[in-house]
């Protein structure tokens, strides 16, 4: 038996790029929230200020 996927429609991909994108710019938003927070809090939740800071961030504006 042949297994025939279909190709993915221009839609599909646009979404799927656009999904991608507001997942990267979420992560980038938390990441810089919790780069505010002191060591104790950090730790208390499972974070480690040095992997915090190997990720990519973004300032948050409050």
């Amino acid at each position: 038996m042949e297994t025939y996927s279909e190709p993915r429609s221009v839609f599909r991909s646009i979404f799927d790029a656009c999904m991608a994108s507001r997942r990267r710019d979420a992560e980038r938003r938390l990441n810089g929230v919790l780069l505010m927070m002191d060591d104790a809090t950090l730790k208390s939740h499972g974070y480690d200020r040095a992997a915090l800071y190997a990720r990519p961030s973004m300032a948050s504006p409050l």
